[in-house]
């Protein structure tokens, strides 16, 4: 998913929080809401009771998510909306754990104010961590916890996060990201679990941890398998483009890990904005049909990506027959995040001219209205406050340490010079990425395409280098490599890509180091002190020409807030277990390049060194 820049619409908890209650309903109604509000009635009966209380335009609202941003005033009670988003980086203002838990409950407040108190389902792209909101905990990306071959570990990563999301409001989360990312040149490549099927089927162990073993317990947040399907194999590694493959290999490479969250009974599937064979995910009935919902046996709900209906004919801005295709095709909820009013005119029309059947309405709001009652919506449509006190807790960070600690992967170790000795060392550290959060952290972190500096509260890989460093050693730090000398014992070098996401990430001219992180290694090794450079990267990059002059390289991912974990692999206070969740290149001409394909890579998939233990 991602946002276009923001509209300067917003609705305020306090009109929120003012709407008052509607009247009171008819008598009938009140008769079938003893059905559906009971919470000892089955809810297959519950959700059969509330259709049919249900007229059109409540059936409608429920099938519409607008960016929050994009509703005034009472829009949320007239259209009978069921849904909201926060894009990347829309928040409240401050953004703090409890502004979000007041703005979600004035938001929530607006739709129980409706006849039949249907309950908002919020969502929110919590991808590494509650990454929209400043203090949370923020956990490696995708590609980094790939390389833990961890599902045990991703699973209390996806508990962690759902604790911080429920204590702020939302109850549902676009994560995981469950593409196969076969060209590093896509800006998507991070979120990705690794190349081959089996990694992001493991780690679909994330599901059960945001969702918990049934929905409904504490902390639970619904859980969104993403992009389906076949985002991760476009033709040049281009984000949203079109995905060149048979049959046979989109079943075999990129539909396993979708069949596996189904298995974990993940409440929805986010539709890919990618195309298979020239034809838009988006109206791909086939696949979202037949292939996901009756071969699979999916029985949550499928929405559609941030506008992505609009891209079906590819104009800008849809049309009736894009509306159609979408719906027809098997998508239930479509996030419009601006034009939603036009969507629902646009939908009501295609209903009444027959174009789209009311049974197909109705299945989608089947299928929506049963994860809201299974996840408890009726009886608890508020934020939990109770788990505002998980959100950055130092049981999380201590998690996020660990889980950083063990996505690290040593691709070279010359002459042993790492671990580093913590006592009576002198070691110096040089690179933009070293002492910087908003660079560890990568995109999707406060903002869509997160920026540099000091976004968020954590500890900085440099800083995990002062903190672990022992008795009688001296730490050094310039970002440029100025002021190195040969009386140091080790230089560190903390060099990588700056942040992105999706599309703006796609690289498709190079993916080589930047010029000023090439000049900060060579200023160091000029020195004569022995060189490691620590990648801060979403992908591997293009080095084999530069490794030869480096004493030692370990690549860290992106590793979110809690860069002690780095330092803890540094130091050898955790061996280095991580191993390459996607082949690494010896050229970049070699792109696409995955295990199998007969390439001779740098370094083949599942590589990684550790230390001998002297």
């Amino acid at each position: 998913m991602h946002r276009s820049p923001p509209r300067t619409l917003a609705l305020g908890v306090a009109s929120a929080l003012a709407v008052a209650l509607a009247a009171p309903a008819s008598a009938a109604t009140q008769v079938n809401a003893g059905v559906y509000l009971d919470s000892r009635k089955p809810v297959k009966d519950r959700v059969e009771a509330l259709l049919k209380q249900m007229s059109l335009d409540e059936k409608l609202g429920q099938m519409t998510q607008p960016e929050r941003q994009a509703v005034t005033g009472d829009d949320i009670t007239r259209y009978r909306i069921g849904s909201l988003l926060s894009g990347g980086g829309s928040t409240p203002t401050p953004n703090t754990p409890e502004a979000w838990a007041d703005m979600t409950d004035g938001f929530q407040k607006q739709a129980l104010a409706t006849p039949l108190k249907i309950p908002l389902i919020y969502g929110v792209d919590a991808v590494h961590g509650h990454n929209n909101v400043v203090g949370a905990t923020i956990f490696p990306h995708n590609i980094g916890l790939g390389a833990t071959r961890d599902p045990r570990l991703v699973e209390k990563i996806g508990r962690a996060t759902a604790e911080e999301v429920t204590g702020t409001g939302p109850d549902w989360s676009f994560a995981p990201c469950l593409c196969v990312a076969r060209n590093d040149r896509w800006g998507r490549t991070y979120e990705s679990f690794g190349e081959v099927p089996e990694l992001p089927s493991m780690m679909t162990s994330i599901v059960t941890g945001f969702q918990g073993r049934k929905l409904g317990g504490p902390a639970s947040v619904l859980a969104t398998a993403k992009h389906y399907v076949g985002d991760g194999g476009t033709t040049g590694g281009v984000d949203q483009g079109n995905t060149q493959v048979s049959e046979a290999e989109l079943r075999a490479v990129h539909l396993p890990p979708f069949r596996a969250a189904v298995q974990r009974g993940v409440g929805s599937v986010m539709i890919s904005y990618s195309s298979w064979n020239g034809v838009k995910m988006h109206g791909q009935q086939y696949l979202i049909t037949d292939v996901l919902k009756k071969e699979l046996g999916f029985s949550g709900f499928v929405v559609s990506d941030y506008n992505g209906i609009d891209q079906i004919d590819g104009q800008a801005g849809f049309t009736p027959a894009e509306v159609t295709t979408a719906i027809n095709a098997g998508i239930d909820m479509v996030m419009v995040p601006w034009d939603w009013k036009k969507f629902i005119d646009t939908l009501r029309g295609e209903v009444q001219n027959g174009h789209v059947s009311m049974a197909r309405i109705d299945d989608a709001n089947r299928r929506i209205l049963t994860k809201k009652f299974e996840l408890g919506l009726f009886e608890r449509p508020l934020a939990d406050r109770s788990y505002l006190k998980t959100v950055g807790s130092a049981q999380h960070r201590a998690l996020a340490r660990q889980a950083v600690a063990e996505s690290q992967v040593l691709l070279k170790n010359d002459k042993n010079v790492l671990p580093l000795r913590r006592d009576d060392n002198k070691i110096f550290v040089a690179g933009k990425s070293a002492d910087d959060i908003g660079t560890q952290t990568g995109g999707w972190t406060i903002t869509w395409q997160g920026q540099t500096g000091n976004v968020t509260p954590g500890t900085t890989i440099l800083q995990g280098i002062e903190q672990n460093a022992g008795k009688r050693t001296t730490v050094t730090y310039s970002k440029d490599g100025t002021g190195i000398d040969h009386s140091y014992k080790a230089a560190v070098a903390v060099v990588g890509e700056l942040p992105y996401a999706e599309f703006m990430g796609d690289r498709p001219d190079g993916m080589s180091l930047d010029p000023t992180d090439l000049a900060t290694i060579e200023k160091l090794r000029a020195s004569g002190v022995p060189v490691i450079v620590v990648l801060v990267s979403g992908r591997p990059l293009d080095i084999s020409a530069e490794l030869p002059k480096w004493n030692a390289l370990m690549e860290a991912w992106l590793p979110g807030t809690e860069g002690r974990g780095v330092a803890d692999v540094l130091f050898g206070l955790h061996r280095p277990t991580g191993k390459l969740p996607d082949t690494w290149m010896n050229s970049v001409d070699q792109q696409p390049i995955n295990r199998g394909d007969g390439q001779k890579p740098l370094f083949p998939f599942g590589y990684g060194l550790t230390y001998h233990r002297k």
